[in-house]
């Protein structure tokens, strides 16, 4: 589904009006106008308080009720905030857990690759250097983040007035977990599919510049380069045969040949693309946004810059609970745009969320709130008169103090129940008198009962501790020492056990979709990234405690990892992402089974590589995590 698709019947379709079936708010942010439709959902334009607009991609309920979906969804929006290059549209806010899914990326005034071919035709030479270049730039970040796009395509390239964006990196993953994608709702094109992607093969880095050129071919032929047709019969050529190439330009035949070789191991790194670029226009450094789109493909970004304005308008009034109503608002009248709703039914406390334009990775497995001025008051700071609708957020409304007692405070978690009204203080004082001699008394007769107890079975232990036992009439002793003696004492029964011995597991290459069982005799990579696995590399870019009960724990810089160490450590996280990692940096890893490990990265997989993976050091403890 593209970020920002539009009708392809002229700019005057660019924004079109809700429909019934259309929401007006999510998650607070008042809907503008749609801005279009794909496989996974719908695309709204929004805007922040502040006025920035923004595009609000609302996936499909069906995608919504497969939990796998969910997961990686949210794995992958983790991953996307992570992505901040200059040809990309970065996310800036997402909930993978709402009744609907949802996202939030920049909105970018610009026609997609493929409105522009089929309105205006294929783009000049030069233009497509420039386009390949930004989005091979574009493609460098989101592989640096662990990221393979899965689903490049013209639709998922926009043409902005400084350079294309490329969007949707990463959703294709998540669609592809769940069952609805062999149920006929479509995810990704055929047309723009690489050989490995057809055959149900694995999926690399080397996936997405097949991709690329083919989106070249596109742009500067104005067809795919494997034909049109059947979603059958397009992918048999693209494993089968070779592209038709016959109408490319010459100055682009090396680029775009090279890049959809049918091996991946034979198609060019990123670096090498824009080096074929830089060759085949020495110019091609783009450096001249303003004329860097033919005429009327500017025109179209004009058209798409002037979107709708904000609506001011506040929602519908929320329905009031049942039994309550709203006190009347301190101060005069607001005015009929800012009037106070009714309240919505209160949400439990959430962590504080980031401003609006933050594009920092949420924590940890925590879905990503939305932006501060969006969220409803904290319940321990109900207002006491109705709230103010802003424009923006959603609406919410005054809660009964009552409702929500304060910890500590009377009839409130933690606090005393309040005193029945007839209960005379003075009584109250007698009876507490009266329980604390009763105790004392009592604990004075038990004491001297205890003592009795106790001194008559220790001497009856000493007289037994040296008669004869065993067939010989040999007698123990309470000492370790003499020959054939066993302890009999309580402190060397409970003396620790020996820590158990390290086994050493040096110069693992770790990639990325692999996982490692701590407990295995000889601990190996294995293929799969979710299962329960005690240690795993996630395909988006971060290591994984899998195990019911696991944990990670990062080291600090220098900090020297040993058995003590991961044992005392308590920062304990799901997951480690890898761009935290450097060479030297040390991991501490408790499985659920009870084993400890001590991973070292030694290396990063190099940007050419054709696989992503870590060289890792691994120590096991097994069965030395502490109990809980």
């Amino acid at each position: 589904m593209s970020d920002q698709r539009s009708g392809r019947n002229g700019t005057g379709e660019v924004f079109h009006p809700l429909a019934a079936d259309d929401p007006t708010t999510v998650a607070g942010y008042r809907l503008a106008a749609k801005l279009g439709a794909g496989g996974m959902g719908k695309v709204y334009l929004s805007y922040t308080p502040g006025g920035r607009p923004v595009a609000i991609k609302l996936i499909r309920p069906e995608f919504g009720e497969d939990a796998e979906f969910r997961r990686r969804f949210a794995q992958e929006v983790r991953s996307a905030q992570r992505v901040q290059g200059l040809f990309t549209a970065p996310v800036i806010d997402a909930d993978p857990e709402g009744a609907q899914p949802w996202l939030a990326t920049a909105y970018v005034p610009g026609p997609s690759l493929a409105d522009a071919v089929v309105s205006h035709g294929a783009l000049p030479v030069e233009t497509v250097l420039l386009l390949v270049a930004g989005m091979a730039e574009a493609l460098h970040v989101i592989h640096g983040a662990g990221i393979v796009h899965r689903d490049l395509k013209p639709s998922n390239v926009l043409l902005a007035a400084d350079g294309p964006r490329v969007i949707d990196f990463g959703i294709a993953h998540a669609a592809d977990a769940t069952s609805l994608t062999g149920s006929g709702v479509a995810i990704g094109t055929p047309s723009f599919m690489a050989p490995e992607q057809a055959a149900g093969r694995k999926v690399t880095p080397a996936t997405d510049i097949f991709a690329l050129g083919q989106v070249a071919a596109y742009a500067a032929t104005g067809v795919p380069a494997f034909g049109e047709g059947t979603s059958h019969g397009v992918l048999y050529r693209i494993v089968h045969e070779e592209p038709d190439l016959g109408a490319v330009p010459e100055r682009l035949s090396e680029l775009v040949a090279r890049c959809l070789a049918k091996d991946p191991e034979a198609r060019p790194t990123l670096a090498e693309v824009i080096r074929l670029c830089q060759e085949a226009n020495a110019a091609t450094v783009l450096r001249r946004p303003e004329d860097w789109l033919p005429a009327p493909v500017s025109a179209d970004i004009t058209a798409r810059a002037a979107a709708p304005a904000p609506v001011q308008t506040p929602p519908p009034p929320a329905t009031a609970p049942a039994g309550y109503t709203p006190p009347a608002p301190a101060g005069p009248p607001a005015p009929a745009a800012h009037a106070p709703t009714a309240p919505s039914t209160p949400a439990p406390p959430s962590p504080p969320a980031a401003p609006p334009g933050a594009y920092g990775p949420a924590v940890g497995h925590q879905q990503t709130p939305p932006p501060g001025p969006y969220r409803a008051p904290a319940p321990h700071t109900a207002p006491t008169h109705a709230a103010q609708g802003h424009g923006y957020g959603p609406p919410h409304g005054p809660v009964p103090p009552s409702a929500y007692p304060y910890p500590g405070a009377p009839g409130g978690p933690g606090g005393p129940m309040p005193t029945g009204p007839g209960a005379p203080r003075s009584a109250a004082g007698r009876g507490l008198l009266v329980a604390v001699a009763a105790v004392l008394a009592f604990g004075a007769v038990g004491g001297v009962t205890a003592y009795a107890l106790l001194k008559d079975k220790a001497e009856t232990n000493a007289s037994d501790s040296h008669k004869p036992s065993g067939p010989g009439g040999t007698t123990t002793s309470g000492t370790t020492g003499g020959t054939g003696g066993s302890s009999g004492t309580p402190s060397a029964k409970a003396s620790a056990a020996a820590d158990p011995a390290p086994a050493d597991f040096g110069s693992i290459n770790l990639t990325a979709g692999y996982h490692l069982t701590l407990g295995d005799d000889l601990v190996r990579p294995q293929d799969g990234e979710d299962g329960g696995y005690e240690l795993s590399y996630d395909t988006g870019g971060y290591l994984d405690a899998e195990s019911s009960g696991g944990s990670l724990v990062l080291l600090d810089p220098g900090q020297q990892g040993s058995l003590a160490v991961c044992r005392a450590e308590t920062r304990f996280t799901q997951e480690v992402y890898v761009n935290k990692l450097t060479t030297g940096r040390q991991v501490c890893v408790t499985t659920g089974s009870g084993h400890l490990g001590l991973v070292t990265v030694k290396g990063i997989s190099p940007e050419d590589s054709p696989s992503t993976y870590l060289t890792i050091d691994l120590t096991v403890w097994r069965n030395a995590a502490p109990s809980s």
